[in-house]
């Protein structure tokens, strides 16, 4: 007998001693290799009355358990194939980037790890939130000025989430808070500021003072999220003055233009008249130090010339008015001669040579430079003229005052 052939007429189905008759041993084995495999109809029956009974109750005749084992049969079927696609259905991936936020009943139950997991379904929902994407929100407007001016600014915030539980169910959208958020900065910062500052030389300004009121603002209502960076794009006047404020613009410009021109003339002529002043102070104070010592030097000299003055007076007057004659006529080209009598004739050689008027006979005597004068102690009558360069005249003026003292130091 096969395997699978039901036994004892159709009445035995169970090849170890299961039976479906009244009477019989429902537990026993009745025979071993006699008996076939248990019938799945059986199998299905069972469980259908463990389901609520839905195989429609007990039957009087043989038909009517045959169409009740047929009903109770495609339940069973429906039931397992029902748990089987919800159990299936639960199953979820994570991505790298993300974390899944699971609810339970809309409850908040906890963090999902990347990853494969499991839910069950119609209890768990799981919501991916990408916690590593730089998220960009764009803010721009009309905006009005402290100057009261109208200016159109365009800004960009880039954020990250960072908490997905608050980023979902803090606020009601945390995107959408973020934007009011920004955009009340933005005309707060705009609003205390002028519009020359804004569209020159503010804008950094501008911009870190919106990052800064951007965060105390969204501090409070923990959504989540952290600021990366605030990025001050665009800040222009309206279309209608807009060629007038070019207009400003470039004459600003030029402005600093020549403002830096100045600058750097003054620091390339301010070093050099520094230099000159210090020169001059230096020169004045080497002239001062130079001529107090030599008014030093000269109350020295005139000290030790004194007591030779009390000495004698005489001689020291000549000789102080020979050495100052000496120091005089050595610099000088002029030529003084003494004909006759006591008058002196100068002839301004140098003059002379350079205008060309000398005559022949003074061409012979050009070089001389001589002074005639009267001899001293000769013979020769007052025609009897020599001549003698100064620093002769010099050497007889000394001989002839120590002569003058030789003979009135004879007489004392």
């Amino acid at each position: 007998m096969a395997w699978n052939q039901p036994g004892n007429n159709g009445q035995d189905r169970d090849p170890w001693g299961s039976s479906n008759n009244q009477g019989g041993n429902s537990g026993g084995n009745k025979g071993g290799r006699d008996q076939g495999p248990p019938d799945l109809d059986d199998i299905f029956r069972k469980l259908s009355k463990k389901l609520g009974g839905l195989g429609g109750g007990k039957q009087s005749d043989n038909n009517g358990q045959r169409g009740g084992g047929s009903g109770g049969k495609l339940v069973g079927i429906v039931a397992v194939a029902a748990v089987v696609i919800w159990a299936a259905s639960g199953f979820y991936t994570i991505k790298e980037a993300e974390r899944g936020v699971v609810t339970r009943f809309g409850k908040f139950s906890h963090l999902v790890e990347p990853g494969l997991n499991w839910k069950p379904t119609f209890i768990d929902q799981v919501r991916a939130v990408n916690v590593e994407a730089v998220r960009e929100l764009a803010a721009s407007g009309v905006m009005l000025t402290s100057d009261e001016n109208v200016v159109r600014v365009e800004m960009n915030v880039q954020y990250r989430v960072t908490n997905p539980e608050q980023y979902l169910y803090a606020v009601t959208s945390a995107d959408d808070s973020l934007r009011q958020a920004t955009d009340s900065a933005l005309r707060g910062v705009i609003g205390r500021s002028t519009m020359d500052r804004i569209l020159t030389e503010g804008r950094t300004v501008v911009r870190s003072e919106t990052q800064r009121e951007l965060d105390e603002t969204i501090r409070p209502y923990n959504m989540g999220i952290t600021l990366l960076d605030v990025n001050f794009q665009a800040a222009r006047p309206p279309e209608e003055v807009k060629a007038s404020f070019d207009d400003a613009i470039a004459a600003r410009e030029n402005r600093e233009q020549y403002v830096r021109e100045a600058e750097a003339y003054s620091n390339e002529v301010q070093p050099r008249a520094n230099g000159q002043a210090q020169r001059i102070l230096e020169e004045a104070r080497a002239y001062k130090e130079r001529t107090v010592l030599e008014a030093q030097g000269e109350v020295a000299r005139f000290a030790l010339l004194l007591p030779e003055y009390k000495a004698a007076p005489q001689i020291t007057k000549e000789r102080l008015y020979i050495e100052s004659m000496e120091r005089v006529l050595s610099h000088t080209r002029k030529v003084l001669v003494n004909d006759r009598g006591n008058s002196l004739m100068v002839l301004p050689l140098d003059q002379l040579m350079r205008g060309g008027q000398i005559s022949g006979s003074q061409a012979g005597q050009k070089n001389t430079n001589l002074i005639k004068l009267p001899s001293s102690g000769s013979s020769a009558s007052n025609d009897d003229s020599s001549s003698y360069s100064p620093s002769s005249i010099m050497d007889q003026r000394r001989a002839n005052a120590l002569r003058n003292d030789t003979q009135r130091a004879g007489r004392e």
